[in-house]
């Protein structure tokens, strides 16, 4: 699913609202998570799952096309766990 799909099913099931309405509060969603993030706080959607961010250690790599190793600096990347209630559900369908 793309953004813009989620933005016409949020437009779809509230009639209410349009779709350019919808866009605003998907991308203030998304915003508001990537911020908090950014900040170095975690997200937690109850049912849904959490996102924090995780420090990686700098280590040394390989090139797999030439074998060399290579430095690889540290750095933050975002992790998202999954909660109960979506892994279930997942589950579920398979």
């Amino acid at each position: 699913m793309t953004k813009s799909e989620l933005v016409d099913i949020v437009a779809e099931s509230h009639g209410q609202i349009t779709r350019k309405e919808a866009e605003f509060v998907v991308s203030e969603v998304f915003d508001a998570i990537s911020g908090a993030l950014t900040e170095g706080e975690r997200v937690e959607l109850r049912g849904f799952g959490s996102f924090t961010v995780k420090k990686r250690e700098p280590r040394i790599g390989r090139n797999p096309k030439t074998g060399e190793s290579v430095n690889v600096p540290a750095k933050v990347v975002p992790h998202f766990k999954p909660g109960k209630e979506l892994r279930e559900r997942v589950d579920a369908k398979n």
